[in-house]
């Protein structure tokens, strides 16, 4: 576990010692020249179709159609992108460059374009004035590439698409992977969000001898699209308190005169990265790992550095005009296309391209050479070094059942060894992220070979039960933004994670899948050149219908709608009801690639149904029959049920066995059919979902007009959305949540819900067709049960002994 500490840990880099390295003034003049190269490279891009090396002056045949980007935060990056080359090249450094500022794209797509990187992904944007005339027309106009870091630029793993994740993603990106400094720029406005707060925070889990590092570059330009940023304009000691209050140690480059400010952002590059190696040294020697002050660089510099000053009377550079596009309308004002034109002249191309559109050699010799070049970097396209995952054999893992539905377990007790012994297959490659509840979801067996990294204090009692340790594979913090963004960052560069989190809290991540499943779904069909990635894996857990003592606030199901809204190619749903469904779950999901997996499974003690190779059979079929809980092929001949029961997810499941026991005791003579469903994409059609059943399939296990009694898991409706073009879809009565709840039992929010045994006897009566009166004493016996239950609960404070207890047997007539 490591020394135990009372008192903060001394910074090792308090006092950043003076720079080792001081570059020339003829070097800082070539990367000078191939940063105004980068700029112009940014402003065709945003601006022009054609004539892209000003052969001739600028006209409005030159300008495009389409005005899109923003030129605002792009020197910034490409200088940014500059400095880091050099220290690449002279030290010999693995680095990988995120671009946070939202629409950032051209600071990076001018860097990867003049390294070569984007011309060896995309060959016919060459490295030649034809080249250039395609890489400015394609951006940001219709099918072509987009105007922030999509799937389709070379040495991205950050899309930006969203604000707040880059840090994070950085921070994924070195788990594990010692040699790796990665440079995260940080725009001002996303300064602003929640998420990149609370990931300030990633320098209490990196471990300087197992992980890399993360350079934090604050990028204060001053203005957002509108509007002032806040860290820019509170004083220079406020920010600097905020930040070594996080636990970093920034180093503050602040300027506008180019010159000046390339001298400086080499003395600060080179002071940042004598620090983390020295950090890297010492621990690495020593052996024990500590938490140093991490340098990062505070790079001030003017919004839209080096464009236009004014539009008449109207402030552009070092203003929020900047922004977007400074210039809207140079097509049709030849003001503005004169500016635009001295504005582009003002970089002297001709020291920058010959007259065929080719670096010059001198600025080429400044990139990094193959992998080397944060373009081509392989952890930007992880999937090339994604090792296969080493599953742990599930057998071993196995709950016995003799008898479906008569011994309880807890269902994710098991996935927690399986998680054990899998990292120790894996001890580099497999991390599991949580918001402080491995154990309340039943995962503690994991610590039986892999504590939670924690690189704070450590006190004495923190040995009894803590499961802190300097090296770990879980990653515990009360923030799902920040322990997705590592996840994230970790899958993208390579590896595998498993993240879970209580259902109803689980909302709170909706856009980081959403961003992440737009990312493999554009990876799938436009970046194809990039390698598949591991799983995003989702498990949820504490579900909605135990929410015992917890309540209202707790009850949302909803989060697997949304995954409804995505392509199926990358998305999918499993409602394992029992142990051994979750563990064959497991066995299928961990290690398909390129996906998203939404596993619902609540933690508590269930009933368990199926043996783990009957559990196989169920979740390659997506869909099956509980034989042993229907009698509709009980005669010599298969007969047709008169009802189908439905259900899918532990509680849900439950109770409409608990229905049908009632049922086939009361209505000896029904003839009824329980299906159960373990992929919920299964009820859709094959060209919607890979997990989908043809028409025939569903219609064999459905009837074609039979009711069907449905008991879902979540809201109702999200039923109805998969099956509406399904044959027999007028005769689905689905039961789910529709928020009503309060602090109840298990039974009374089933009851309050309507998915509980005694209502579903009721609908099966109602749904029936000449069942109705002939059951009238059968539906008034349920009427009584929930009202006799209700009160029990409220008397007693918990279920009836006869629902705590209950256990599936094949009822007696």
């Amino acid at each position: 576990m490591g020394e135990l500490l009372s008192t903060a840990i001394p910074s090792l880099t308090s006092s950043l010692p003076p720079p080792s390295t001081t570059p020339s003034q003829q070097d800082l003049a070539l990367i000078d020249r191939w940063w105004r190269a980068a700029n112009y490279l940014a402003v065709g891009m945003i601006y022009l179709q054609d004539n892209p090396l000003l052969q001739q002056p600028l006209q409005p045949e030159h300008i495009k159609n389409r005005l899109l980007g923003h030129w605002g935060s792009s020197p910034g990056q490409a200088f940014i992108w500059a400095h880091a080359n050099r220290l690449i090249r002279e030290r010999d450094l693995d680095m990988l460059y995120l671009s946070g500022p939202g629409h950032g794209a051209p600071g990076v797509l001018a860097p990867t374009y003049l390294d070569g990187s984007y011309s060896e992904v995309y060959p016919d944007i060459s490295r030649d004035s034809e080249g250039m005339r395609r890489f400015f027309k394609q951006f940001s106009f219709p099918g072509h590439i987009g105007s922030h870091c999509t799937p389709e630029t070379p040495g991205s793993i950050h899309e930006g698409g969203e604000l707040g994740y880059v840090l994070s993603h950085a921070c994924g990106a070195v788990f594990d992977n010692p040699e790796l400094i990665a440079v995260a720029c940080v725009g001002d406005g996303e300064a602003e969000t929640g998420p990149l707060a609370t990931s300030w925070h990633i320098n209490k889990f990196l471990n300087p001898i197992s992980d890399g590092a993360v350079l934090p570059v604050l990028h204060l330009n001053g203005y957002k699209i509108a509007n002032p940023t806040l860290l820019a304009r509170i004083p220079r000691e406020e920010l600097v308190s905020l930040l070594r209050g996080y636990g970093w140690e920034p180093i503050l480059v602040e300027g506008h005169e180019p010159h000046a400010m390339h001298a400086a952002m080499a003395a600060a590059m080179d002071q940042a990265v004598d620090a983390i190696q020295q950090v890297r040294a010492t621990c690495r020697a020593s052996g024990e790992a500590v938490r140093p002050a991490w340098p990062m660089i505070v790079l001030r510099s003017p919004k839209g550095w080096t464009g236009p000053a004014a539009l008449g009377d109207k402030k552009i550079e070092n203003f929020w005009r900047a922004h977007q596009v400074p210039l809207a309308a140079p097509k049709t004002d030849p003001q503005q296309l004169a500016m635009l034109e001295a504005w582009m002249r003002s970089y002297r191309p001709e020291e920058l391209f010959d007259s065929e559109g080719r670096l010059w050699p001198d600025l080429e010799a400044l990139a990094p050479v193959g992998p080397r070049r944060m373009g081509s970097s392989p952890h930007a396209n992880g999937g090339q070094l994604r090792r296969k995952l080493r599953l742990a054999p599930v057998e071993a893992y196995a709950v016995p059942v003799e008898q479906p539905g008569a011994t309880e377990h807890e269902n994710t007790a098991p996935l927690g060894c399986l998680l054990r012994d899998s990292i120790a297959r894996n001890p580099d490659s497999l991390r599991v992220f949580g918001p402080d509840e491995t154990a309340s979801n039943r995962l503690q067996a994991i610590y039986e070979v892999s504590k939670k990294v924690w690189m704070e204090d450590l006190l004495p009692e923190d040995l009894n039960g803590s499961e802190l340790a300097r090296e770990g594979r879980v990653v515990e913090m009360l923030s799902e933004h920040t322990l997705v963004g590592m996840m994230e960052g970790y899958l993208l560069t390579g590896r595998y994670g498993f993240f879970h989190t209580y259902e109803a809290f689980a909302h709170v991540i909706a856009s980081m899948f959403n961003q992440h499943a737009k990312w493999l779904e554009s990876c799938i069909h436009h970046a194809t050149w990039r390698a598949p990635i591991g799983a995003w894996n989702c498990l949820i857990s504490s579900t909605v219908w135990r929410q015992d003592h917890n309540g209202f606030t707790h009850q949302d199901p909803g989060f697997i709608d949304l995954a409804g809204n995505k392509s199926g190619e990358v998305v999918r749903v499993y409602l394992p009801a029992d142990a051994n469904s979750l563990l064959a779950v497991a066995e299928e999901a961990l290690v398909e690639p390129n996906v998203c997996n939404i596993i619902v499974s609540d933690k508590q003690k269930h009933l368990q149904y199926l043996s783990l190779e009957q559990a196989r059979a169920h979740v390659a079929k997506g869909i099956s029959i509980f034989s042993w809980a229907s009698n509709d092929d009980s005669g010599t001949e298969p007969d047709e049920p008169d009802v189908v029961m439905a259900c899918a997810g532990d509680i849900p499941t439950k109770e409409t066995l608990a229905a049908v026991q009632i049922l086939r005791h009361e209505c000896p003579r029904l003839k009824i059919r329980v299906l159960n469903v373990v992929k919920l994409f299964a009820l859709t059609e094959p060209s919607e979902h890979p997990h989908g059943l043809s028409d025939r399939d569903f219609d064999s296990l459905f009837t074609t007009n039979k009711p069907v009694i449905f008991n879902f898991h979540g809201y109702p409706w999200l039923i109805h959305r998969l099956v509406y073009r399904r044959t027999n879809h007028p005769n689905f009565h689905v039961r789910g949540y529709k928020e009503k709840g309060n602090i109840n039992t298990p039974l009374e929010l089933a009851m309050n819900n309507q998915i509980d045994r005694f209502n579903l006897v009721i609908d099966v009566i109602d749904r029936v067709t000449g069942l109705g009166s002939r059951a009238a004493h059968v539906k008034e016996r349920m009427k009584n049960a929930i009202l006799a239950n209700r009160a029990h609960a409220h008397t007693h404070g918990m279920d009836a002994p006869e629902i705590t207890n209950w256990r599936w047997s094949t009822p007696e007539a």
